[in-house]
Order: structure tokens, then sequence, then C-alpha cells
């Protein structure tokens, strides 16, 4: 439209436009840049996801500056033909959800740390619809527009569907692999980030009032926030988790423990002497290499052990942190000395109030504080 008819609603929506344009160049300078982190100094987040995350935001930013280009040109009477300007509008649809997508992508595989997950069959999947904009800049439709939007639904619901499949084998894998998982899980950035895929999809397809696209900025600048946060929140998962060779010690378990209840036996009787009478599974963020260093096994037979035994990991340490903490608890209240639940946590094993909760909870089936009600009835 031309300028002498931009209203005051417009002139506000462009500004908050330029501030999530800013945002994402901010955000994507400094993943790149910045070695320390800013929002948890003991976190060191994945390098790959840093990156991807960066590149993320820098396309971000671009895009925001050529759909501002676009709008300037559109507004500008005889600035361009028609015709011109609708291939315009499908080039720079075709660039949004390809490098959007694409990078976001990239992202949400590069959170899941228990395999290196590629991206080019995103890639690979963008093909079709990177074809239908070339058939839409030489004829334009609005059929072919509705085409373009189907199939980019199509894509985003078999990702989606990979992703909860991906998620849930991560989370099995964090599981068997790890004592503490605060911070570790990324089921709830998931959502966030499949959300911000879905906005991105009717962002570049659907045409809609300022109104409208004032909510979808501001849901956008909130997801690059969260989307910032949880990326540099994330930590590192290196235990050397790859390595399986069993050490040649005479008490180590040497062969697959369903080969017989002789190797089942040592194991129990390993982890008996060197992680619960040593009380090893107080050490925070403990993993299961760690555990099976110590017992002068390693992490295949172990973790077939616990596979064995219908459990997990997880669930073994923090069997034991919880049976640590009643103990704890019931000798206090036994001496008459004054207790609060963090600080026994702490005691236990556990970093965290929340995540001690959780363990509590699902371990005893109620809260701490319901089961210490029915403790003192008792």
């Amino acid at each position: 439209m031309p300028h002498e008819h931009i209203s005051a609603q417009l002139i506000l929506f462009f500004i908050f436009y330029g501030v999530t344009g800013t945002m994402a160049l901010i955000s994507a300078v400094y993943l790149l840049l910045r070695r320390g982190n800013a929002f948890a100094a003991d976190v060191n987040p994945p390098l790959r996801l840093r990156r991807w995350a960066a590149a993320f935001f820098a396309v971000s930013a671009l895009v925001h500056v050529w759909w501002y280009v676009f709008f300037i040109l559109d507004g500008q009477p005889h600035s361009a033909s028609e015709a011109m300007l609708s291939a315009w509008y499908a080039v720079i649809n075709v660039l949004d959800c390809v490098t959007m997508l694409t990078t976001i992508s990239g992202t949400l595989l590069s959170m899941l740390q228990d395999r290196r997950r590629p991206v080019w069959p995103v890639l690979a999947a963008m093909l079709p619809f990177v074809a239908l904009g070339v058939v839409l800049m030489l004829r334009p439709s609005q059929s072919l527009i509705n085409i373009c939007f189907a199939y980019l639904l199509v894509v985003y619901v078999a990702f989606t569907i990979y992703m909860i499949v991906a998620v849930r084998q991560y989370g099995r894998w964090l599981r068997d692999n790890y004592a503490d998982l605060e911070r570790k899980e990324v089921s709830m950035s998931y959502v966030v980030a499949l959300a911000s895929m879905l906005l991105i999809i009717f962002y570049s397809l659907i045409d809609s009032g300022v109104v409208l696209f004032f909510i979808l900025h501001f849901i956008e600048l909130a997801l690059f926030v969260l989307l910032l946060w949880r990326v540099e929140t994330l930590p590192q998962l290196n235990d050397n988790s790859s390595s399986s060779e069993p050490v040649s010690e005479p008490d180590t378990p040497t062969r697959n423990i369903s080969s017989g209840g002789e190797a089942i036996s040592a194991i129990e009787r390993l982890l008996e002497e060197r992680c619960v009478a040593t009380r090893l599974y107080l050490q925070h963020d403990m993993t299961l290499v760690q555990l099976a260093k110590a017992l002068g096994t390693n992490r295949t037979y172990l973790g077939q052990y616990f596979s064995g035994k219908g459990t997990t990991y997880n669930a073994y340490i923090n069997d034991l942190r919880i049976n640590h903490f009643v103990a704890l608890y019931r000798e206090a209240v036994d001496a008459g000395r004054p207790v609060t639940a963090q600080q026994l946590a702490l005691e236990s094993g556990y970093r965290s109030y929340s995540t001690f909760s959780a363990a509590f909870k699902q371990r005893k089936g109620s809260s701490f504080a319901a089961w210490m009600r029915e403790a003192e009835r008792k």
C-alpha cells in the first residue's frame, strides 16, 4: 500500500516485526561467537546443537529482511509488475519453508544425543515442494497454493511422527545410561519446537490481517526465547558410552548375562560390594559407564543385567537414593533432630528438590508430604 495510507497499527506492527528479526540475529551471533554460556554457566551445550540453532536464528533474521523488502515494494505504486511480485512471493515462500524447516529440523535432531541423526531426509522431502514452487512462480494459481500447503502439512505430520518415536527412544536411552535426568530430557522442548514449525507453515502460506500477524509474531518471539534457553541449558552428554571392552579382572563377568545365573550373581555381588556398600549411588550425575568402571565390567553387560531384571539403570540408582533418604529421615526423627526434605534430598544424591520429589512420588506412590503424614500416624 502507498506510504501515505500506512496506519499507526501497521507502523506498530513493523516495529514489532523488526524486534523479532533483531532478536533472531542477536541469538545467531551469540550462539556462534560467545564461548561461555550466559544462561547456565555450568552447562556445556553440544556444539552441533549450537550451530544448527544459530543457523535457524540466522535464517529467521534473513526471512524478516526479505519479507520486509517485499512489503515495501508491494506498497510502492508502479515499483514492479504484478507478475513479478507474484513470482517473488512464490520464491520467498519456498525459501522460507525450505530454509527454516530444514534448520529447525537440524536443531531438533541435534538435541537427541543417543546417536547422530542425519538432516538430509528432510531436505530430500522438501524437493517436491521446491518443484511445486517453481511451477507456482511460472503459473500462479490458488489451487497450486493449496497443493503446496497440503504437501507441507504431510511433511510436518511425517516428521512429527518420526520425532515422537525418536524422543521415546531417546528417553529410554537416558534411563538406561543416566541416574540424573535433570536438564537432559527434551520432550517439552519438542512440543514447543514442533509448534514453531507449524507456525512457519501457516505464516508462510496463509494471508491474514494485521492483528493475526501481531499474534503470530508475539508467539514467534516467545518461541525464540524458549528455544534459545533450551539450547543453552541442554548439557553435552559425554560419558564414553561407546566403550564396551570388558576389563580383564578375575571377578569380571565377561559373557552375556543371559547365558546363565553365574554372570548375574557376579554382577549382583559387585553391585552390593562396590555400589551399595560404598554408597557410590550418592554421586551426582553418575552414569552407567562410570558405575560399570567401578564394578570392573562394562556398560554392555551391566545394561543387559538391568534389562534382564525388567528395570533401568536410572530406576536402580533412584531406588537406592530414595531408600537412603527414608533412612536418613527416620534416623533424624528418632533422634529428635530438625530436618528439611531439601537438605536430606541433597545428601541422598539429588541436585534439586524437584528431581527428588518426582523420583519419590514415582517410587512411593505419593508425595513426600503425604508420605510423611502417613508415617507420623504409624
